[in-house]
């Protein structure tokens, strides 16, 4: 007997012959008849239905009633102005540890009297405990809905033909919107580059909705293979690999999402976990930072491969995080922590099979995104 979790949608993935492996934990497909190119060069061109019900996700109230009490409380864990937030909106932010590494990403719904967060499904456990050290907030794990990601050019119309509200959502603005009885918790967002929806479900009508999307021709089933290659592509980062306890924010190029107002003479600085060694970091520059690497040829350079600053003897300055090969791109393209006094242009070296081999320190986004601002 497996120990495996198996997300309302496990029938499904097997019935449009899905690939199952293990995954956080979870029984999910990998990928789908069509292939992880087919897969990934179809979400870039169409839409792409992806389960992320394995994702956590979990409600944050105050006794008081006030979406407002509980983004305070939330502020000791997390440095991103939670208490600025719009109601109706999300934001991306970290949990940080006492080092100033991160212990994961996710993402923070302000839905007016509570707030709505989305963890990864392998910090989950650790992420939910990590909340309830928080002096009166009550958490509540959601355990009953399903989370379903649409993602790619035609998500808009495939989504609006059954949730007409969708289509007047902008990039990161969330909504509760009523579909035959049920209650469907949407955000404009994504994990692809591409424009999109997440939209939690109701466990029981998880199937149906996931069928009524894919009777849609733009829409096709898309796997955890090429979920991958596309955020690879567009430059995110995936926890537990070009992040994690080891790794700060300055050094994860995630920076961007710790506002003026948190650093160091904002007006509401520091007072979370690990401040004392990511607000000088940040003030200072990191020694080392995520950046894009394009290697030569179209060999790709995984995760763990050593990078040299040199074609022969020289320095081991840093490793592979994320590579594969971008279907969109058309070439490999990896992701490195590297120092910080690289640019785009400048030749590192990988070293591939006891050989190696030159690689171009480039830009990220790998692709031009797509989101409705």
């Amino acid at each position: 007997m497996s120990d495996l979790k198996r997300t309302p949608l496990y029938d499904l993935h097997v019935a449009l012959g899905g690939k199952m492996v293990p995954f956080a934990g979870w029984e999910m497909p990998v990928q789908y008849p069509m292939g992880v190119m087919g897969e990934h060069l179809h979400t870039r061109a169409k839409a792409g239905l992806f389960d992320v019900s394995h994702m956590g996700q979990v409600l944050l109230r105050a006794p008081s009633g006030l979406g407002a009490d509980a983004a305070v409380a939330l502020e000791t864990l997390v440095p991103a102005n939670i208490v600025g937030l719009p109601e109706m909106r999300q934001r991306y932010g970290l949990f940080t540890a006492p080092n100033g590494g991160v212990l994961d990403d996710l993402m923070i719904a302000n839905r007016g009297d509570h707030l709505f967060l989305v963890v990864n499904a392998a910090c989950a456990e650790q992420d939910i405990a990590h909340l309830q050290t928080l002096d009166g907030v009550q958490v509540e794990p959601v355990t009953d809905r399903a989370l379903l990601a649409l993602q790619g050019p035609a998500a808009q119309d495939a989504l609006s033909r059954i949730l007409p509200d969708a289509a007047a959502m902008k990039f990161m603005d969330v909504a509760i919107l009523p579909w035959d009885g049920a209650e469907l918790w949407v955000s404009r967002s994504g994990y692809t580059g591409e424009d999109g929806y997440e939209i939690s479900v109701p466990a029981a009508r998880a199937r149906e909705f996931a069928e009524l999307l894919l009777a849609d021709e733009a829409v096709a089933p898309i796997g955890l293979g090429a979920r991958d290659s596309l955020r690879l592509e567009a430059g995110m980062p995936l926890y537990g690999h070009d992040m994690s306890v080891d790794v700060t924010p300055a050094e994860a190029a995630l920076g961007w999402s710790i506002p003026k107002l948190r650093r160091a003479e904002g007006e509401r600085a520091g007072g979370f976990p690990g401040a004392d060694a990511i607000l000088p970091e940040l003030a200072a520059g990191a020694a080392r930072v995520r950046v894009g690497l394009r290697p030569e040829g179209r060999a790709p350079i995984r995760e763990g491969v050593a990078i040299w600053d040199a074609e022969s003897d020289g320095a081991r300055i840093g490793q592979v995080c994320s590579g594969g090969f971008g279907p969109s791109v058309g070439a490999p393209v990896a992701m490195a922590i590297l120092p910080a006094g690289l640019a785009a242009g400048d030749t590192v070296w990988a070293e591939l099979r006891g050989k190696r081999i030159p690689v171009t320190v480039a830009d990220m986004p790998f692709i031009k995104p797509d989101y409705k601002r």
